[in-house]
């Protein structure tokens, strides 16, 4: 390959997108591609900190401070993995991305705009998919002790963001309701689709 790829896979909690992510990088191995699964929040201290702090909690904290904080995990994210897997030519895979922020605090009423702003640092995907599974479904698939992103009300307004750019083409809608074997071949085969084209 002339350059690397960065692929981010998005959507709701529950969905499948870590099962997702796994499949795809292994299906991509076994067509003979380098691909490296990447994850956010990341693996630096800002990310554990983000884990330890803001992840599966009852109560919500400010929504002004997490996109704060996602954006600035994002910027190392980037910088010290991304970037750096891209320049060796790699197929980065990443568990979430910026379409995240824009979803989760932008469905708390922020403005997307500002979300953007504050991670204009982070480069765009060069393919962002989204596995859309009905909030229903989500929600019954996830633990009862649930945090208060995992209600809901929080996943329709969380998909209806997404939706946002799914209508724009900046998301790729991939039905997320069907068998977890059909769902990978589906994202394999739109990966694939993509790497001929640009390859």
């Amino acid at each position: 390959m002339a350059k690397g790829v960065f692929v981010c896979v998005e959507g709701l909690d529950g969905c499948g997108k870590t099962t997702q992510t796994k499949l795809l990088v292994n299906g991509l191995r076994k067509k003979g591609y380098d691909a490296v699964l990447t994850a956010e929040p990341s693996r630096g201290k800002i990310g554990e900190f983000i884990r330890k702090n803001f992840l599966h909690r009852k109560k919500r904290k400010s929504s002004v401070v997490e996109a704060l904080l996602f954006a600035a995990d994002r910027v190392e994210h980037v910088e010290k993995e991304v970037i750096p897997l891209l320049s060796e030519r790699k197929i980065v895979v990443s568990d979430r991305y910026v379409y995240s922020s824009l979803a989760y605090q932008g469905a708390t009423g922020l403005d997307l705009d500002w979300i953007k702003a504050v991670n204009k640092h982070a480069i765009c995907p060069d393919l962002a998919i989204f596995i859309d599974v009905d909030p229903d479904i989500v929600v019954k698939r996830l633990k009862a002790d649930k945090s208060v992103m995992e209600n809901l009300e929080t996943q329709r307004k969380v998909r209806e963001v997404y939706m946002k750019f799914v209508d724009r083409n900046e998301l790729l809608r991939i039905d997320g309701n069907k068998s977890v074997e059909a769902v990978a071949e589906e994202i394999l085969r739109t990966v694939l689709k993509f790497l001929g084209k640009v390859h």
